[in-house]
């Protein structure tokens, strides 16, 4: 009788964890992809608008003003999402080497151990239903003591 080797329960475990991070991972960076093209698009879009506009009441020098000041916009406007982008992925991966952590749930554990807790008001104490924003601003003006 040949023994037939058995995958341990806990490494397909593992695994389907793995690939439920890189999935998450992968969603996550396309959503946030798609949104900066989107709204990059977005702008540039409303700026040639306008742009166009202008055009229509000025005349022909302030078109040559106008495309130049559009060009260095739309520069301005690249270099900001990249510096946005490298700045906050160094101002992460700096926390993350600070931390110590070696992989996410370590990261996690000592993030919830630095920092405060928040706790949970079950059931409420205080109110929570609200008729209209007004309402919400009236409550928060008197110190919440109604």
């Amino acid at each position: 009788m040949s023994e037939t080797p058995t995958i341990p329960a806990a490494s397909s475990a593992a695994e389907k964890d793995s690939k439920y991070k890189m999935q998450a991972t992968a969603f996550l960076g396309l959503v946030g992809g798609v949104s900066a093209i989107f709204g990059f698009s977005k702008t540039l879009g409303k700026a040639k608008e306008s742009q166009s506009k202008l055009v229509e009441k000025s005349g022909r020098e302030a078109a040559v003003l106008l495309e130049e000041g559009s060009a260095l916009a739309l520069r301005a406007l690249g270099w900001g999402t990249l510096y946005a982008v490298v700045g906050t992925g160094i101002f992460c991966y700096g926390v993350w080497k600070i931390s110590g952590a070696r992989n996410m749930e370590e990261f996690r554990m000592k993030m919830g151990s630095g920092l405060p807790r928040i706790t949970r008001d079950t059931p409420p104490t205080t109110r929570t239903d609200f008729e209209s924003l007004t309402d919400l601003m009236k409550y928060l003006a008197s110190g919440c003591r109604e």
